[in-house]
């Protein structure tokens, strides 16, 4: 088996906590209210669009125009979005800490996220100046799961797949990294992380 020292992560869900629910669960009374806003209005599907590039203030504008009646609602989302991030992933960043002793390693982050918001994330969590490197989706005009986004990161820091391990909550994210060569970790809690990585030869 190839070595591996490239750890790449993606940051929500991940690293940090970040959830909308956090403020629509104290907007709505009901959730079925809250689930269908999701669904039709400020949907995952038009957030991933402002973290493609687009302007958080376009995507606004553009939704306000299509559903006025619900105009407070839709300017809440990023209004209120600092109230959206939980906090670290208190575990996971433990086993960050505990990897980034391995001088062999490189630690690089891949991730879905406006370029007009990231910066809130960096001044709150000194753990994402641990890196070695990372690609912001709103700052580069292209997200995942395109495999441009992947073949970015490794062009502009010189990575080899065969050595390197992605690591994303969301499956979906997987199969591009794949592609390319490198070990993917399903992430689904800190514990199985650590074993996961653990059964690759990393500590």
């Amino acid at each position: 088996m190839t070595q591996i020292n490239n750890i790449i992560f993606d940051l929500g869900g991940v690293l940090i906590d970040w959830n909308p629910e956090y403020v629509f669960k104290t907007i709505f009374k009901k959730e079925t209210e809250m689930k269908w806003f999701f669904a039709n209005i400020c949907t995952p599907d038009w957030n991933e669009e402002q973290d493609g590039g687009r302007s958080v203030k376009e995507g606004t504008e553009l939704l306000v125009k299509q559903f006025p009646e619900q105009e407070q609602n839709i300017r809440s989302y990023y209004g209120r979005w600092e109230e959206m991030l939980g906090g670290p992933i208190h575990d996971t960043v433990e086993i960050f800490r505990t990897l980034k002793r391995n001088p062999e390693l490189k630690f690089y982050a891949l991730t879905n996220w406006s370029a007009e918001t990231f910066p809130i994330a960096l001044n709150r969590y000194d753990f994402l100046r641990w890196f070695d490197g990372k690609l912001v989706s709103g700052e580069e005009k292209m997200r995942k799961p395109f495999e441009e986004f992947y073949m970015r990161l490794i062009e502009k820091f010189n990575i080899d797949p065969a050595q390197a391990v992605y690591i994303d909550d969301n499956a979906r994210n997987l199969p591009p990294a794949e592609s390319l060569g490198m070990t993917t970790i399903h992430f689904t809690d800190p514990e199985k992380l650590r074993q996961q990585l653990l059964q690759l030869g990393i500590r």
